[in-house]
């Protein structure tokens, strides 16, 4: 299944619940509307067409960041007070990353919020971008940016999803693609967009 950008945005829309976010347990929670636990962030979920195929796109964070280096991840970041939506934060952050800029994205929509260990609560935004692409890489967070076919991602046999027996939070973590470990919080929001958009 290959589905249309008119179907991924239309289901973006049906299920995004503003109320709603999946906790590290794997649980939909409706907290508090002022909930103070966690810190606001966003991340441009960035879908390319390319021969008639969804591809999705990554970067793997540098080994010199003081946080979660060398992983992979969806550009994006804690939203700053100058920003008016979630969507500023994520294009921003995008922009910042990749060199992205916001004018070469068509926003699709919100995947539901995911929350961290690390304290933020994350709101998933899609949209999909030229391909290729003339990035211009931030070199100081960014060491490689890369792509991983949506059917691949979608095939259960490429990943795993289990509540660790101690932390007792959901990990969910991809076989390796291209020499690129998909794990962590960045695997449950391709999970979660995934299932929003019907190919699990």
């Amino acid at each position: 299944m290959n589905p249309s950008e008119a179907h991924i945005a239309a289901r973006l829309r049906e299920r995004y619940d503003p109320e709603i976010f999946l906790s590290v347990r794997g649980y939909a929670d409706r907290p508090p509307r002022h909930d103070g636990r966690y810190r606001r962030a966003a991340v441009l979920i960035p879908l390319a067409a390319f021969r008639g195929e969804w591809l999705l796109l990554y970067t793997r964070r540098t080994d010199t960041l003081e946080n979660h280096k060398g992983q992979v991840s969806f550009p994006g970041g804690q939203c700053d007070e100058s920003d008016d939506s979630m969507e500023t934060t994520a294009l921003r952050e995008a922009e910042e990353e990749m060199g992205i800029r916001p004018s070469d994205v068509r926003v699709l929509g919100r995947v539901n919020d995911v929350a961290t260990i690390t304290g933020f609560r994350v709101t998933p935004v899609v949209g999909v971008i030229p391909f290729p692409y003339a990035f211009r890489v931030s070199t100081v967070e960014v060491g490689r940016v890369f792509t991983i076919p949506m059917k691949w991602l979608a095939n259960r046999n490429h990943y795993w999803e289990f509540l660790h027996p101690e932390a007792k939070y959901r990990l969910v973590a991809y076989q390796p693609y291209d020499g690129e470990l998909l794990w962590g919080a960045t695997a449950r929001m391709t999970l979660e967009f995934l299932r929003t958009i019907e190919m699990l």
